[in-house]
């Protein structure tokens, strides 16, 4: 059994994680620790607060008892607000704290990214504009060509946290560009893992979205390849 664990901040689309762990079909263990959010809000500030160094060590000894053999803070906005330096840095804290593998959404995605050989990307972001720009920013630092970024001005997690379907379809259709190789949907409040094989269908291409590239991150620092096709592109070659 490989075991693996993630740093979800408050409660939004962590229901994500089982639903991912039942498309694995196989002996993957996904443990899911809240840490606390503070404000919920879709701001700098509040986003630099959300992903400090204490909030995340609060969380790390609830998922060394579960075992985990690696972790990942899965919040996209509360990791890449401090930029590439400043999330590397996070991400050694945690690793430190936990006395294991770690890492970030925010690294996930330019992983991920990497691992479908894509180089020119499109973001269909829920966050207002200033946010998506720090991740077009921190993908750009990574040599990611963004073609385009679409921000959708939500400002909770919460209110991410309500979409379906139809609202997703949408917001991928509409951040989506013919000469993207791949489009990305970074926040981890929003309900993805239901509609992945849709969501490629519909676009015709990759779609790598937060929640699904943070259980691929986890895993490849578990050193464990898994194909499920179910769960997209970026799982069909695993294995």
């Amino acid at each position: 059994m490989t075991a693996v664990g993630f740093l979800y901040p408050g409660h939004s689309a962590e229901d994500d994680y089982p639903r991912i762990e039942m498309l694995l079909d196989t002996d993957v263990r996904l443990s899911v620790v809240h840490t606390d959010i503070g404000e919920d809000a879709h701001r700098v500030d509040a986003l630099l607060e959300m992903g400090s160094p204490a909030r995340l060590a609060a969380g790390v000894e609830e998922l060394r008892l579960a075992g985990a053999e690696a972790v990942v803070w899965a919040c996209t906005s509360g990791s890449f607000v401090h930029g590439p330096a400043g999330a590397r840095d996070q991400v050694s804290l945690l690793a430190q704290a936990a006395g294991l593998p770690a890492s970030s959404t925010s690294f996930a995605f330019t992983h991920a990214v990497r691992a479908l050989g894509a180089t020119r990307v499109a973001v269909a972001a829920t966050y207002p504009d200033d946010v998506a720009a720090y991740f077009t920013d921190f993908l750009k630092a990574a040599d990611i060509e963004v073609v385009a970024t679409l921000g959708s001005g939500i400002v909770t997690a919460a209110e991410v946290g309500t979409w379906g379907r139809d609202e997703v379809l949408e917001l991928a259709r509409a951040g989506d560009r013919p000469d993207a190789e791949a489009v990305l949907l970074p926040d981890t409040a929003l309900h993805t893992a239901a509609y992945l094989p849709e969501l490629e269908e519909a676009l015709g291409k990759p779609v790598l979205t937060a929640n699904q590239v943070t259980v691929w991150e986890a895993l490849r620092l578990a050193d464990r390849r898994v194909r499920a096709k179910r769960l997209g592109a970026l799982f069909a070659g695993e294995g």
